[in-house]
């Protein structure tokens, strides 16, 4: 699931406020799907590609590659981790990463945003061009634009994550319904994204919508969401939640299985040359 389909819904209504259009243009998963491809092309359900894959790279070296690191310092080591020191640890990498890639989360938004607009010349020519005209109109400050908000989704879901999963895996084991295996870590994987999208869900809307927005329509994040309550309600908030659970659930399940069957594999190569 594109990241496309969940953002197009996010930003929706402040497109229709701003326009003052009086009806949806996009209205559910499947219709936002359908709606892209019968106006855009099938191509443009991968608008933003690039700038997604820049984005992915950069956030995940640093949030899921040094967490395990992480948490065995705010542990000092011991074999026993508790829960507090993996929030802990989720905490410190979320906001680490989004100190060392904002600037590639607000060009993927930017990106793929503008392929909402029509009749108007485009913003950005590609995801280079939009580094630079950013920089350029709006200061390196704009490259971290909706920073604050960010630290706080990306704290969320690095959480959220890290510990349903642990405790849902735990409760599998615990009531002998599965053992650890391929279907435990899938479905342990599936709860765990929904529980995210649940939690990050606001977060991630007011986070778009402000990193989207243009110079002084709003003057913070805080404001930001005030007035999305104001004028749309606390539905608002929840925009795109299932394409954001079909982006989330599907990331968790290749994200835990695979690193649940790497660490298998590690631990049966270990032990051969052990027995070496």
């Amino acid at each position: 699931m594109n990241h496309r389909h969940c953002l197009t819904l996010w930003i929706q209504g402040e497109s229709r406020s701003v326009n003052s259009v009086t009806s949806l243009k996009y209205r559910g998963v499947f219709g936002t799907i359908a709606t892209i491809v019968k106006t855009e092309g099938i191509r443009s359900l991968y608008s933003g590609l690039v700038a997604g894959l820049q984005r992915q790279m950069s956030f995940s070296s640093v949030r899921i590659g040094l967490y395990d690191s992480v948490k065995l310092f705010y542990s000092n080591g011991s074999d026993t981790i508790s829960i507090s020191c993996r929030l802990l640890a989720g905490c410190t990498t979320g906001a680490m990463a989004v100190t060392f890639a904002q600037p590639t989360d607000v060009v993927k938004v930017r990106f793929q945003a503008q392929a909402n607009i029509t009749g108007v010349t485009k913003r950005y020519s590609g995801t280079l061009n939009a580094y630079r005209t950013i920089a350029k109109e709006e200061g390196l400050k704009g490259l971290w634009k909706g920073a604050v908000p960010n630290i706080a989704r990306n704290s969320i879901v690095n959480c959220a994550e890290l510990v349903t999963y642990d405790v849902f895996k735990n409760a599998l084991f615990h009531y002998h319904l599965m053992t650890d295996n391929l279907p435990c870590h899938f479905c342990s994987a599936c709860v765990a994204g929904f529980c995210t999208t649940i939690v990050a869900s606001p977060v991630d809307v007011v986070k778009t919508r402000y990193m989207n927005s243009t110079r002084g329509q709003y003057s913070s994040a805080i404001n930001c969401s005030l007035t999305m309550l104001r004028k749309e309600g606390l539905t608002a908030f929840y925009k795109g939640f299932m394409p954001s659970f079909l982006r989330l659930g599907s990331w968790n399940v290749v994200m835990f299985v695979t690193y649940e069957q790497l660490k298998r594999a590690m631990m049966i190569t270990k032990q051969s040359w052990d027995s070496l």
